[in-house]
């Protein structure tokens, strides 16, 4: 069972924590549930309730979050605790229209928490929701075009009691009978009343519009390293990464290159370290270069000398540590 879950045996008869649903939504976003669990459990153990995280700093909780993504979302969490512990009383508000108002929480994620943890009547539309009910109605309309429609027709279906577990119920379904590709059609609870098997062609839906072509960019990171410790920088609150810790770039983002300008003048290395990553919206090769010098000027502003050897324990994105450990591989051949 998801560790965010109540027992099925609960029923009605209890409400899961408002904290643990929140911020399992919140984690699961643009992200699989294998890959939020683990995250998840962390999360939960070092800070067990809306009090505790709210206490927390940015910095602890961005680090904890890193390799998960879409850091805007660790940003929102903590600023969403804050005023949930300030301005709530430590509680959250138990109705969809007040639970947007908190950062980071849109339609979906307060008719998640309105629905799950208080049993409002709410319509709660996912991928996995908006795949069931477009193959249920055989709604032909290409998305994203087709969501108010999708949404309308999961609002007729939605039942006055027990939203919660209808909405959770439609959740599984859809990701493990209703997927994507190769649906367990013959297996499915609602396969009489699905318009889309009676097509025979259930993968046809929900129909999708031509993908746009994902640009590609090029960019530089750099390792400074003095003492058996490396030069990382903190990234602007605000754009790719926000907030996080990472090595200095030369300014590659989701609309340019970067100049591929060094920093300074040193005695640079090309380590051969080309890092492919796919963000969302551009896919990136960052390669690095490495010197082993003092930092100075401009340059050591906003920054801090991290050990090498604790450089797991940074917090760096995905990127940047994949980066890392790709350079230390090599340099141990």
């Amino acid at each position: 069972m998801l560790p965010w879950r109540l027992p099925p045996r609960h029923g009605a008869k209890k409400r899961p924590d408002p904290y643990r649903v929140w911020l399992s939504e919140i984690m699961l976003q643009q992200t699989t549930v294998a890959a939020v669990i683990p995250y998840f459990e962390k999360f939960t153990a070092r800070w067990p309730d809306i009090a505790a995280l709210a206490a927390a700093g940015e910095a602890e909780i961005l680090a904890a979050w890193a390799g998960l993504g879409y850091y805007a979302r660790a940003r929102n969490l903590h600023k969403c605790a804050k005023l949930v512990a300030s301005e709530y009383g430590g509680a959250f508000p138990d109705t969809e229209a007040e639970l947007l108002k908190l950062p980071g929480v849109g339609n979906y994620t307060a008719a998640a928490i309105a629905a799950i943890a208080f049993g409002e009547r709410a319509v709660v539309v996912d991928a996995n929701v908006e795949r069931v009910v477009a193959r249920l109605c055989a709604i032909d309309t290409p998305l994203p075009g087709a969501k108010a429609e999708i949404r309308l027709a999961a609002d007729a279906i939605t039942p006055k009691k027990r939203a919660g577990d209808f909405a959770q119920a439609m959740m599984d379904l859809g990701a493990t009978i209703c997927t994507a590709r190769s649906p367990a059609c013959l297996a499915c609870p609602l396969r009489e009343y699905c318009a889309a098997f009676a097509t025979g062609n259930v993968e046809a839906y929900p129909v999708k519009a031509p993908k746009k072509a994902r640009p590609h960019r090029k960019g530089r990171a750099f390792w400074i390293e003095q003492d058996a410790h490396v030069w990382l920088v903190q990234r602007p609150a605000k754009g790719m990464l926000g907030g996080m810790r990472a090595f200095p770039d030369d300014g590659w983002n989701a609309r340019r290159d970067g100049d591929g300008q060094l920093p300074f003048s040193s005695d640079w290395q090309d380590t051969g370290v080309a890092i492919d990553h796919i963000f969302t919206h551009f896919s990136l090769t960052l390669s690095l270069a490495a010197t082993e010098s003092s930092v100075a000027g401009e340059s050591a502003e906003n920054g801090e000398w991290w050990p090498v050897k604790d450089l797991d324990k940074a917090g760096l994105p995905t990127l940047f540590r994949k980066a890392a450990s790709e350079w230390m591989r090599k340099r141990k051949s």
